[in-house]
């Protein structure tokens, strides 16, 4: 059975969060809140809670990961920026947004698109998100909790706790955070191609 935390989403107890970032370095699966909707996370390296994922959410081998990070600094690590592109993100994160970049040599393997080398990256605007990335010091791997043949993301802790209950570890629940995904933005290709047209506004890259 997962375990379930209701989290201040302001003030996040961190005895929790700590408790939390604890249980994903030991390999658990969660699911949390982020500022567009509820995400399946996992330690980046894990091919336990990779297969996990893609089980739940019946996703073959050319769906995109994406790595949630804490900031700017940590996003540098994971993908390959150049200037022009290093300013239109710097200028939308953070934010509700994924950018899908080339992978530098830091990202596990089995998290690159399989042809084009290209990972997703984005950092989160959640109290309880950045909480939760700052005590666990590296990215989240996750993936929108979006189940098959259903249109809309999970909203609810107490649902996904239900409907999860024995499919992930923990559910992080801090309110209701919406249903729409994230706006997502190819620049890996050296040109702006928007793949997603989601919860980030578009302005800025059109």
């Amino acid at each position: 059975m997962a375990k379930y935390f209701d989290v201040h989403p302001e003030n996040p107890q961190r005895r929790t969060i700590t408790n939390v970032a604890d249980s994903i370095r030991s390999g658990a699966l969660i699911a949390y809140p982020t500022d567009s909707c509820y995400a399946l996370g996992c330690q980046l390296g894990s091919r336990d809670g990779i297969s996990r994922i893609r089980a739940i959410r019946n996703l073959d081998d050319r769906h995109h990961f994406t790595l949630v990070c804490r900031d700017f600094a940590q996003l540098g690590q994971f993908a390959q920026v150049d200037n022009d592109v290093f300013r239109a993100i710097k200028a939308a994160t953070p934010g509700r947004y994924t950018f899908i970049l080339r992978a530098t040599r830091e990202v596990p393997r089995q998290l690159l698109h399989p042809k084009k080398k290209t990972v997703g990256v984005r950092i989160p605007d959640h109290v309880v998100a950045q909480a939760l990335l700052e005590e666990l010091g590296e990215p989240l791997l996750s993936s929108t909790l979006l189940l098959p043949d259903e249109s809309e993301p999970l909203t609810q802790g107490w649902e996904i706790k239900e409907r999860l209950d024995h499919e992930v570890d923990a559910v992080l629940d801090s309110g209701d955070c919406g249903t729409e995904p994230t706006t997502v933005i190819d620049f890996s290709d050296g040109e702006l191609e928007i793949v997603r047209r989601g919860a980030g506004d578009l302005t800025p890259f059109e």
